[in-house]
């Protein structure tokens, strides 16, 4: 089995996400081949090595170069820089509610449903109140929009009685990170 190497810049609001989305833009293009398509998505995991680069001085490609001159980068696994950190969303509350007055609703058992925008994923709650701070929760962790629905237990169909979306910061911004390696081929 082979190696080859490879150096990828990309954004995002943290190390892992970045890693876990380069993987996933990796096989996209590349394929998984088995786990042995020279890209970064044929590495098991990474190594953060942030405080070795800021403490070597160099600069991000001087210090890859001589980590991949030293010849003891371990085969399989990325190594990440966070060239610039990210600034995270300061506000205190990162999501706004959208609330739908829906009638008659007092005359069916209802569950309210959540989920997310892009994703199949779906959880059902007793009260509006519960589904919301869920909703919220993954809202302001992921910052990808999501919806809470009615749903009818004694017949189908459903109604939005809740919209929430991510409240960006004005300051808010993502981090850079380099990810270097040799990856299985």
């Amino acid at each position: 089995m082979g190696g080859q190497r490879f150096r990828l810049r990309k954004s995002g609001l943290s190390m892992s996400e970045t890693y876990r989305d380069a993987c996933r833009d990796a096989e996209a293009v590349y394929g998984h081949q088995e786990g042995y398509s020279g890209e970064i998505n044929s590495t098991i995991n990474f190594h953060d090595v942030t405080k070795d680069w800021k403490a070597s001085k160099l600069t991000f490609s001087a210090y890859i170069d001589r980590e991949e001159g030293k010849f003891k980068l371990q085969k399989g696994v990325a190594y990440g820089i966070c060239i610039k950190e990210p600034v995270k969303n300061g506000n205190k509350i990162k999501s706004v509610v959208e609330h739908n007055v829906v009638k008659g609703t007092t005359k069916w058992l209802l569950k309210y449903v959540v989920t997310e925008m892009g994703s199949d994923r779906e959880k059902r709650f007793d009260t509006k109140t519960e589904a919301v701070k869920y909703a919220r929760g993954i809202t302001e962790s992921s910052s990808k929009t999501t919806f809470v629905h009615m749903e009818k237990v004694m017949e189908k169909g459903n109604s939005t009685v809740a919209i929430i979306k991510y409240k960006r910061s004005g300051k808010e911004s993502a981090g850079e990170y380099v990810f270097f390696g040799i990856a299985p081929c």
